[in-house]
């Protein structure tokens, strides 16, 4: 069997097993990820490895912590987060006395929490809902336990620090009244249906891993999920060109709004 023959069938089998399409991520980036998964273990091919997932669960559960991309980071690029928190949060609370946001692929839970806070200092989190999902329930467990190391808050404000964190055996632990706040859940984005009527979709740093048609799919659903004059919140290398193509205008540096009417 030929190496690509060998490469694309166990895409095919992982499709119809998981549901996950690994033919929307960008190929040469999972094929080294994969690659370097299956050597580890002293498969020289994929049906092995394939053959040896089917047998052994914690490979799966492997497989799928090396395949998903988990990194995540408290307030990534602060001066966006200070215009949510400044500007586009306090707009929507203008003009809605509840807010539905979602965190989608939010990993171990930084992201949600750092939005969290944000409602909190204004305000506003029981005046929320906050939905996080992920396609890894490992780091979803992790997000929902709340526990860091210090540098992972090396960028969270100092007040918001003594205020949402608590240290614990070497640890940070976050505050309940944020844990309570924040419903997690597995999604796949490829394949499961959104919810709707969001007012905030934030997807940071994750669109970068996709196909150019992943991410064309993806820009759709995401518009789809919003209400008019809800915004997408991207990473800081996932500017959208052509917005328009999918419903939105540019309402600020990496913040799309749902175009109304």
């Amino acid at each position: 069997m030929s190496e690509d023959l060998d490469f694309n069938l166990f895409i095919q089998r992982m499709k119809d097993k998981t549901n996950i399409d690994l033919s929307q991520y960008k190929e040469a980036q999972m094929k080294r990820r994969l690659t370097t998964l299956r050597q580890k273990h002293g498969y020289n091919t994929f049906e092995l490895y394939w053959r040896a997932i089917e047998q052994n669960r914690s490979l799966m559960n492997e497989f799928l912590d090396r395949m998903t991309i988990n990194v995540s980071e408290f307030w990534r690029n602060p001066n966006r987060w200070e215009v949510l928190q400044s500007r586009f949060l306090p707009e929507m609370l203008q003009r809605s006395e509840r807010l539905k946001v979602w965190s989608a692929a939010c990993s171990t839970g930084e992201e949600p929490y750092t939005i969290a806070m944000i409602l909190s200092e204004l305000g506003a989190l029981g005046k929320a809902s906050v939905t996080a999902t992920d396609l890894d329930t490992v780091v979803l467990e992790k997000a929902k336990e709340g526990q860091y190391l210090e540098r992972s808050l090396r960028d969270v404000p100092p007040a918001y620090r003594q205020k949402y964190f608590q240290p614990d055996e070497g640890m940070y632990a976050v505050s309940d009244k944020l844990k309570n706040a924040i419903q997690f859940k597995q999604q796949n984005l490829l394949h499961d249906a959104f919810d709707h009527s969001f007012d905030l979709i934030v997807c940071r740093n994750v669109m970068i891993y996709f196909t150019e048609e992943a991410k064309h799919l993806l820009y759709q659903k995401f518009a789809a999920a919003l209400r008019p004059g809800g915004l997408l919140f991207v990473g800081s290398t996932e500017q959208i060109f052509s917005p328009s193509q999918y419903g939105f205008e540019s309402a600020d540096t990496f913040f799309y709004r749902r175009i109304e009417g």
